[in-house]
């Protein structure tokens, strides 16, 4: 079952980043990465055509206060956004049924692609959710023509789980891998569901 989750006012911290709430000064960096081509269109959106778009997504992530903005430590840039959102189908994963999850989304700017940032964003939330939000799984997908997240993924140690096709924001069919990632300080006993679209294994 979705977890219960708000960032209030939590910080963390690795090497280079800080990742903390989004805020309204936000807005132009967030514009900045946002309107590039190719970016949001990675993880199923359209990039913001205006500004008044990016707008409009802050004041969603300010008000649902479960997405937090990618911070270089140097300089406090915002340069993508790690959303902790509830994962879909949760009537239909009954393996899930009386235990904690939630899904991880991200977005980056394209000018920090290749140098490892997602990956370091990744692993520290998945600290945080596993060792003080007491989360038992984590589930992250993404689009089988998405070749980089899937390395993040796989780096942060997702194992395949299901093979799916998704509806996009932007009304387009894809082809994605949602992937599982298990509290390893839990002794989880799954039961899975619907064995057409399963490709979890078990080590």
């Amino acid at each position: 079952m979705n977890a219960n989750f708000k960032i209030n006012g939590k910080t963390l911290e690795t090497s280079r980043l800080i990742l903390r709430s989004f805020k309204q000064a936000d807005l132009n960096d967030f514009y900045e990465y946002a309107s590039v081509d190719g970016v949001g269109e990675m993880a199923g959106w359209s990039h913001h055509e205006n500004i008044e778009t990016s707008q409009e997504i802050l004041n969603q992530f300010i008000n649902e206060d479960k997405t937090f903005a990618i911070c270089l430590k140097e300089s406090n840039k915002v340069i993508g956004s790690l959303g902790i959102e509830e994962y879909k189908l949760e009537d239909k994963l009954t393996e899930f049924y009386g235990y904690k999850g939630r899904e991880i989304g991200y977005v980056l700017s394209k000018n920090y692609w290749g140098q490892g940032i997602m990956p370091e964003a990744v692993k520290t939330v998945i600290d945080y959710l596993f060792n003080e939000c007491n989360l038992d799984f984590l589930l992250c997908g993404y689009f089988v023509f998405n070749s980089q997240s899937k390395r993040v993924q796989e780096k942060c140690g997702f194992k395949p789980y299901r093979k799916l096709v998704m509806q996009t924001k932007m009304e387009t069919q894809e082809t994605s891998v949602l992937n599982l990632l298990i509290n390893p300080n839990k002794n989880l006993k799954l039961n899975f569901s619907h064995p057409e679209t399963l490709i979890y294994k078990n080590d």
